[in-house]
C-alpha cells in the first residue's frame, strides 16, 4: 500500500552551478543563528611590495625572514684559557734566612734604590725583577734606605714603607715567592730579601 499525502516529491538533481533558494523555515533558523554569532576582527595584514614595486596579492603574500639573533660581543669573542689566581706570597722560612744572613745561600743580585723618587723607583724595581725571574735568580736583596733627617733621607724612608706595599701587588706577585726583611748584615730594616718565582 503506497502511502499518499506523506510521501515527499522525489529531489530532482540539480544543475551544476545552479542555486538552491531557502524554504521558509531554513531561513528563520538562519537568521535566528546569524543574530548570536560576533563578527571576528580582520587582522590588518601589511602587503609588502614586490621587487618590482608592485603589492603583494592575497595569493601571494610575503613573509619577513626572521633576522639571525644577534650574538653578543662577550661570547662571540673566544676566550683564551682561564688564568689561575696568584697563591698568596709566603714569608721565607727561618732556614732560608739563616742561610741568607750567614751567607750559605748566595744572593744572586742587589738593586739599590737610594735617591730615587718614586716613579722611578718602581719602574726601577718591575725592571730589576723581569730580568731576576729570566735569568733564574732565586734570592735577591732589593735596599730602601732608613730614612733619615738630612739630604734626601724623607724619600727615602718613602720607599722603604712603599716598597713592601708595590710587592705585594699583582704586577709583582707574578715574579715573586715572597719578602722579608733583611739580616742587619745586609742593611736590617733598610733592605728586603725577595725570593724570585720561577718562570715558566
Amino acid at each position: 500500500m503506497k502511502r499518499g499525502s506523506s510521501a515527499k516529491p522525489p529531489c530532482l538533481p540539480r544543475s551544476p552551478g545552479a542555486r538552491r533558494l531557502l524554504s521558509e523555515d531554513e531561513r528563520r533558523l538562519w537568521d535566528s543563528v546569524a543574530k548570536q554569532v560576533k563578527p571576528l576582527r580582520r587582522a590588518r595584514i601589511a602587503l609588502q611590495a614586490d621587487a618590482d614595486g608592485a603589492p603583494a596579492t592575497a595569493g601571494h603574500k610575503h613573509l619577513k625572514e626572521a633576522a639571525p639573533a644577534t650574538i653578543p660581543q662577550s661570547a662571540a669573542v673566544r676566550r683564551g684559557p682561564a688564568v689561575a689566581p696568584l697563591p698568596p706570597l709566603a714569608p721565607l722560612g727561618r732556614r732560608e734566612r739563616q742561610h741568607l744572613s750567614r751567607g750559605r745561600t748566595e744572593i744572586d743580585a742587589r738593586l739599590d734604590l737610594h735617591g730615587m723618587t718614586q716613579a722611578r723607583a718602581h719602574r726601577r724595581l718591575l725592571q730589576f725583577l723581569h730580568h731576576a725571574s729570566g735569568e733564574g735568580f732565586r734570592f735577591v736583596l732589593v735596599i730602601t734606605g732608613k730614612g733619615g733627617t738630612t739630604g734626601n733621607g724623607l724619600e727615602r724612608g718613602v720607599l722603604r714603607r712603599q716598597v713592601p706595599e708595590w710587592l705585594s701587588q699583582p704586577e709583582f706577585r707574578a715574579l715573586i715567592v715572597g719578602f722579608e726583611e733583611a739580616h742587619i748584615a745586609h742593611g736590617g730594616a733598610g733592605a728586603l730579601y725577595v725570593r724570585i718565582r720561577r718562570a715558566r
